[in-house]
């Protein structure tokens, strides 16, 4: 069989009904961010409407709809929609001691620098502050508060304000295994009184 005729076979056999892959211009979902196990859960959950915004800071900032009101002779109006001033920028954290580059807004960025730096921004406690961290602030948060310096502040300001220090992980998880513990033995006591006698159960 010469070389043209095997050639001449191969693409005879190739099917031409094969199955194409499927072409969308559609732009695939991001996917929602999750906090890790050993990171407390964030209060307030994802962002489920504005995505992008569980990947930085955006200080609660979100895509804004409304009107674009045509002035001239044709007037009328079209819908359009405002997206946020998203930059990416290189912020210094004086607990981590490194320099951070993160998306942020610049709404975000004017209380940054207001709050006096990234690290006084992440540590507010105001219930406004936290949820508008986002999921993304919220673990960056936590990475800030294990560092030793803020540690070091918070056994500062425990002992100014004459509080007790909070217990290690392992006393707490021995803590813990005594309250499960003690639990049982008292639903278990509570099982054994309610349970009928021999003679009850006759009559």
């Amino acid at each position: 069989m010469s070389f043209q005729s095997s050639l001449y076979t191969a693409f005879r056999s190739l099917s031409l009904t094969a199955s194409k892959r499927s072409f969308s211009t559609t732009r695939p979902a991001q996917k929602l961010p999750k906090v890790p196990d050993y990171i407390p859960p964030y209060p307030y959950g994802p962002n489920y409407m504005f995505r992008q915004s569980n990947t930085g800071l955006y200080g609660g900032a979100t895509i804004q709809f409304g009107n674009k009101i045509s002035q001239g002779r044709n007037e009328g109006k079209t819908r359009r929609f405002w997206k946020p001033n998203v930059r990416r920028k290189k912020l210094w954290s004086e607990a981590l001691q490194q320099f951070l580059f993160i998306k942020v807004t610049r709404k975000a960025l004017r209380t940054i620098r207001k709050a006096g730096g990234l690290d006084q921004y992440l540590l507010d406690d105001r219930p406004a502050r936290i949820k508008e961290l986002g999921v993304f602030g919220w673990k960056l948060r936590w990475q800030v508060m294990q560092t030793d310096k803020i540690q070091e502040q918070f056994k500062q300001e425990r002992k100014r304000l004459g509080l007790p220090e909070p217990p290690s992980f392992e006393e707490w998880l021995k803590q813990k295994e005594g309250e499960v513990k003690a639990q049982v033995e008292e639903h278990t006591n509570i099982a054994e009184l309610t349970k009928p006698t021999y003679n009850e159960k006759n009559h």
